[in-house]
C-alpha cells in the first residue's frame, strides 16, 4: 500500500487557484499533479468555505491591534503618573540614610548609606 503524500498549504492554494481559473478539467489538474481528482474537489469546497473568513479576520486583526494600541496607551499614561509620583515623593520624603545615620533605625557598625 503506498503512503499518504502529504501537500504543503501553498502547493494546495496552488492547485486550487488552477482550478478556479477553469483553463484545465479537474482530471487534467488531477493527471499533471498525480492527486486524485476526490482530493482535488475537497480542496476546492475547503477553500471555498473559508474564502469569507479572510476577511473576517482580517477585522478582528484590527480589533484586536486597536485594543492594544488602546492599552498601549493607558499603561504608558500609567508608568509617567507613577513616574511623578516617584519624583515627588523623592522631593518631600525624609531620606531614610538621615536615619539610620542618626542612629535612629542602625544598630552598630557601619551605617548602610553614605
Amino acid at each position: 500500500m503506498p503512503k499518504q503524500k502529504h501537500h504543503t498549504a501553498t502547493f494546495k492554494a496552488q492547485v486550487v487557484i488552477e482550478m478556479l481559473k477553469e483553463e484545465k478539467t479537474v482530471a487534467q489538474i488531477a493527471a499533471e499533479h498525480q492527486i486524485h481528482p476526490g482530493q482535488l474537489h475537497r480542496w476546492k469546497r475547503q477553500a471555498v468555505d473559508n474564502f469569507v473568513h479572510l476577511f473576517t479576520e482580517s477585522d478582528a486583526r484590527k480589533h484586536q491591534a486597536q485594543a492594544h494600541d488602546e492599552k498601549l496607551t493607558e499603561l504608558y499614561a500609567q508608568i509617567g503618573k507613577l513616574t511623578t509620583q516617584v519624583e515627588w515623593l523623592k522631593k518631600i520624603w525624609p531620606r531614610p540614610c538621615l536615619a539610620l545615620n542618626a542612629g535612629h533605625y542602625w544598630t552598630g557598625g557601619m551605617p548602610p548609606c553614605r
